[in-house]
């Protein structure tokens, strides 16, 4: 290393703890297949007094989803072939089942079970296993979208690789990780740890805050090819090496991972194998994030620049800020880009997406608008007074017959989504909101809501229980939203649209949903 790239790295690495506080982490950095930085810090487990070291088991989470796809693609040169075992996994489905390719792809448009399970009711730290599991997948009516057309992250995708996986060699998943992966990459400490309740070296995860204070999470969900990979930094270090070692070879599985993926239209897609493509700083990009509760890690890898990044915490900080951070200094790049100062003020006002139900809402940011539409805001910057955009997503005016309107395009998921503006003037009787609404889709699935002293909650009932009454925030007229900032999984669904329909001056139905699962419809009882 020069004096100047070894200069930036430390620098950066050393800022990290105080940046991102929290219990414990470990972060590696590896250029041409040569590890420059390879530390830990803090406490595994603190009330034990375990140190975080590099040989320290960790929950990957969602960075599992790569290796199910390189299992699956170490097993069948053509997964198309299991394309009936998925079909046979969805009895209940009453159009065209996705291909095993669209699962690998996040092309599948089911919507994701996680997500569904909140509206059956699932208790925010209840049990959620393979039986749990198997219900609300069997349910499985219909898709949001025509699998191939477009993008949605679903967990039950890879879960349903994993499965299908077992099934068809007749061995474990977990025997089948560790010899088309663990084995050959040389991870030596990686296992399937399937189980979130604890890990086996006694690593915690943790939240809270330094202000709050840190205490260990409670996670009961049981996953295995959607988030189930336990593994070291030494672990993840002997991956980048590998992906390093075979980079020239035609057919190397990280060749195969990082193949560019199309929608059915033939656009190209940012997903695919389990791996994001993106660009950063200039650069080409595959990399993937994992997250629950306690556990945040990133991995990227810089092809171009035969340059990976792994970040691990055991705590709540966001580990892909931090990873795009030590990228940018490795690069000698700035990491904070220049914002523009233009505001996009004919944008600002709550808006409902007529496909899907979904509200969004754009508001004041600075140097443009923050857009409430995904389970985390999303930074736009500000082109004009009727644009705003970021990344693969604008957000712009136009006018029509009917009004103002804005047209949101969302370049990754293939798609672009009319936004009706919302009356935000308040007057409705909220007392005609209260009652039962079900859910023929989702087994007969209520939302309950009531007026307690005069303020509006809400609660979802279905086969796995009666979850929590929220109290509902009002955007707009009968469109509500019920936070659901807790849940089974994290990210979380973030908030749930309730936009009630009316018949005449009755309010007969409600359109419910969120990014991650949309458009369902509860009759009135």
């Amino acid at each position: 290393m020069s004096d100047s790239f070894s200069a930036r790295l430390e620098a950066a690495i050393s800022a990290l703890p105080a940046r991102f506080p929290g219990p414990g982490g470990a972060v590696a950095v590896l250029k041409d297949g040569e590890v420059l930085i390879r530390h830990g810090w803090g406490y595994a487990n603190v009330e034990r007094r375990i140190p975080f070291t590099p040989s320290t088991l960790f929950r990957m989470c969602s960075i599992t989803k790569q290796f199910t796809c390189g299992t699956l693609l170490d097993l069948y040169d053509d997964p198309s072939e299991l394309d009936g075992d998925v079909d046979a996994r969805l009895p209940q489905l009453d159009e065209p089942s996705p291909g095993l390719l669209h699962l690998a792809h996040n092309q599948s448009g089911l919507r994701d079970y996680w997500a569904v399970a909140m509206l059956h009711g699932a208790p925010i730290e209840g049990y959620f296993g393979d039986r749990e599991a198997r219900r609300v997948i069997d349910g499985t009516r219909t898709l949001q979208f025509q699998p191939g057309t477009s993008y949605s992250y679903v967990n039950q995708n890879f879960r349903l690789i994993s499965d299908i996986l077992q099934d068809r060699t007749g061995r474990s998943f977990a025997e089948l990780l560790q010899t088309s992966i663990f084995n050959p990459v040389g991870m030596e400490r990686a296992i399937l740890a399937a189980e979130t309740r604890a890990m086996p070296d006694g690593t915690v995860g943790y939240e809270g805050t330094v202000e709050s204070g840190f205490r260990p999470a409670i996670n009961n969900v049981l996953w295995t090819g959607d988030a189930g990979l336990g593994a070291s930094l030494d672990d993840m270090i002997a991956w980048e090496r590998f992906i390093d070692e075979t980079r020239d070879a035609p057919d190397s599985l990280y060749r195969r991972l990082t193949v560019p993926v199309t929608f059915s239209d033939g656009q190209p897609a940012p997903y695919g194998f389990g791996l994001q493509r993106s660009t950063m700083f200039g650069r080409d990009v595959t990399m993937h994030g994992g997250a629950l509760r306690g556990w945040r890690s990133h991995r990227l890898h810089v092809a171009s620049e035969r340059l990976s990044v792994v970040v691990m915490f055991n705590h709540m900080s966001a580990a892909q800020v931090a990873a795009a951070q030590i990228l940018a200094a490795a690069l000698g790049v700035p990491y904070e880009p220049d914002r523009s100062t233009q505001q996009p003020t004919a944008l600002y006002g709550t808006y409902l997406e007529r496909e899907t139900g979904l509200s969004a809402r754009v508001e004041p940011a600075p140097g443009g608008a923050k857009l409430r539409y995904l389970m985390v805001p999303e930074l736009l910057e500000g082109v004009s007074d009727t644009r705003a955009e970021a990344g693969s997503v604008v957000v712009r005016a136009q006018d029509t017959a009917e009004g103002t309107e804005a047209l949101m395009e969302r370049l990754g998921e293939n798609r672009t989504g009319v936004l009706t503006r919302c009356d935000e003037t308040p007057g409705e009787d909220i007392a005609e909101l209260a009652g039962i609404y079900r859910c023929e889709e989702l087994d007969e699935a209520e939302v309950t809501i009531e007026l307690a002293g005069g303020v509006v909650y809400g609660g979802f009932s279905g086969i796995l229980g009666d979850g929590r009454m929220e109290m509902l925030q009002r955007l707009a007229r009968d469109v509500w939203v019920l936070p659901c900032p807790r849940a089974l999984d994290h990210t979380a669904p973030g908030d749930w649209t309730l936009a009630f329909e009316r018949q005449g001056s009755s309010v007969a139905a409600v359109r419910v949903g969120c990014w991650l699962a949309r458009d369902l419809v509860y009759q009135r009882v």
